[in-house]
């Protein structure tokens, strides 16, 4: 996914919501045990990103070095880094790979989809945890037309308007709509924490009944409905089950997001169908319109109180319906799509030992808040924050970022300067700078506790949001302004998940879009 997630500004819900005080902690709508289950894990643990060098003090005045690497010829270079990219390394050992080659975390590459997609694939790659945050700086770089990188879906898929995650902090529309954004979550914010436990009651309630019928369960078609209706209700008061739109929201969303994202993603399907049908040219969106149709349908007429909003801020109800509509769909429901099942795999590897601190932590912190899941209360449970925090370090949600050089500049890794012309496409892939062996210890491994204590320092190298994870979302930068809601409900997963089970064991496999989770046993809460 890309940067700009749903908006979510001074998130403090006042509502809460009752959680069990029995002896036990247990729910008492769960009756039965389920019986555990050996779990193999069936994705390896990636590759470590390769170091140069070794942790060495920086030197005071970088040397300035000219930017490495070779675009190759027209066309035959992009197509050959496109066929390296997808098939004959992968994306990280493509990244990798040109680190050792060149000596550097900087160098210039080509980025998919290139012919017959986009034009100019050129970028300058930025790989390491001091280059990548000027990503962020749109005093210094634009992020106009690059939410998805080297090229830009049809408009036609997005009701004809560049919705808000295409716009540059510049242009007049993207502070309306922004401000647009941060209204629908101020009005919404009580409902956010009610309306997640009661959504994740259904999925865990889910969950158990797979189990018990089959002996696994697949977290992805769980938590893809359960998102989309805890979205649903907490920011529209709508549940897509009483409407039209039934219980087809999760696939229509799927369906509408691969026409946007095919050039760029791999599906495991045989090479040469994904670089006919995907990698070489568009999606037709005439396939999409009737569901995407649906979509609209449903947000129009739940989202009334916004639109009335937008029209005060001088934006046509339509126009705001496509941004809800994507802000919603897109980039909210996709992040929880992505990073929720992220959550549950690293978890889940770290073993019974994190879990049963987890669970202890979480509960002890529960019943002395009076039985109540707060947002004081979550602030008091330092593990379930440090554990969610290194989730996003060593996964992150949105893991490409693009911008476009303002001016001439000059940008430092942590060994060289670079100069770089006006004009030029910076890309940095996100998973390499929040790895930086540079900045963090251990980078490659889970570390649970990372961010606890003299740990929250490092906080500021966890980038997640299109932003340092110090800094807040504002109408004038890119940073993801829902930073905040994607916190709190990546919080109440781990949150909800401990205050109902013991430990959980899975099955890690790989999807379009991330890790593939089976559950195989999930442990009754017993203390």
């Amino acid at each position: 996914m890309a940067s700009t997630c749903l908006i979510f500004h001074s998130l403090q819900p006042q509502q809460q919501f009752q959680v069990p005080t029995t002896k036990s902690s247990k729910p008492s709508s769960f009756p039965f045990l389920v019986r555990p289950i050996t779990a193999s894990v069936s994705e390896r643990p990636p590759l470590p990103i390769p170091s140069f060098s070794k942790v060495t003090p920086e030197p005071a005045h970088l040397p300035i070095r000219k930017i490495p690497g070779d675009c190759g010829l027209p066309f035959i270079g992009p197509y050959k880094d496109r066929l390296d990219y997808f098939y004959n390394q992968g994306r990280d050992e493509y990244f990798k790979s040109r680190i050792q080659k060149y000596q550097s975390t900087v160098f210039r590459a080509n980025m998919p989809p290139g012919p017959f997609i986009a034009s100019q694939p050129n970028v300058v790659v930025l790989l390491d945890g001091k280059s990548f945050p000027v990503l962020f700086d749109v005093t210094k770089v634009e992020k106009k037309d690059l939410f998805t990188g080297t090229f830009m879906p049809s408009l036609e898929l997005t009701g004809g308007y560049r919705v808000l995650s295409y716009l540059d902090p510049s242009e007049p529309s993207h502070g309306k709509l922004k401000r647009l954004m941060f209204f629908l979550l101020q009005s919404r914010r009580d409902k956010v924490m009610p309306e997640f436990s009661s959504s994740y009651a259904e999925l865990f309630e889910t969950l158990e009944k797979d189990l018990a019928a089959k002996g696994k369960a697949s977290f992805q078609d769980a938590n893809d409905q359960a998102a989309f209706n805890f979205l649903a209700r907490s920011l529209f008061g709508s549940n897509p089950a009483d409407t039209k739109l039934g219980l087809d929201g999760p696939k229509l969303v799927q369906k509408w997001v691969l026409f946007q994202l095919s050039p760029i993603l791999s599906l495991g399907l045989p090479k040469i169908i994904e670089e006919v049908v995907f990698h070489s040219a568009r999606l037709p969106p005439f396939l999409i319109k009737s569901d995407y149709q649906r979509l609209y349908d449903f947000f129009y007429e739940s989202s009334g109180f916004v639109l009335d909003e937008a029209e005060r801020l001088g934006v046509s109800r339509d126009e705001a319906c496509h941004n809800i509509l994507f802000a919603t769909c897109f980039n909210s429901f996709g992040g929880m799509k992505l990073f929720f099942p992220n959550v549950f795999k690293w978890i889940g590897r770290a073993g019974v030992k994190l879990h049963t601190q987890l669970a202890q932590e979480i509960r002890s912190v529960v019943r002395s808040n009076g039985g109540k899941v707060t947002m004081a209360a979550l602030e008091q449970m330092p593990l379930m924050k440090s554990v969610v925090y290194e989730c996003f370090r060593i996964d992150p949600p949105v893991p490409l970022q693009f911008a476009r050089a303002r001016q001439d500049m000059v940008i430092e890794s942590h060994d060289c300067a670079f100069k770089i012309k006006e004009g030029e496409l910076l890309f940095g892939y996100q998973p390499f700078a929040t790895k930086d062996p540079r900045i963090f210890e251990r980078s490659e491994e889970f570390v649970a506790d990372r961010f606890m204590g003299e740990g929250e320092k490092l906080l500021e190298h966890v980038l997640w949001s299109n932003g340092r994870e110090t800094e807040n979302p504002k109408v004038g930068n890119k940073q993801c302004a829902g930073k905040d809601l994607v916190t709190l409900v990546s919080r109440l997963l781990v949150v909800e998940l401990f205050l109902r089970y013991d430990s959980f064991e899975i099955q890690v496999g790989k999807s379009a879009l991330g890790a593939s989770i089976t559950l195989t046993s999930l442990r009754r809460a017993s203390f």
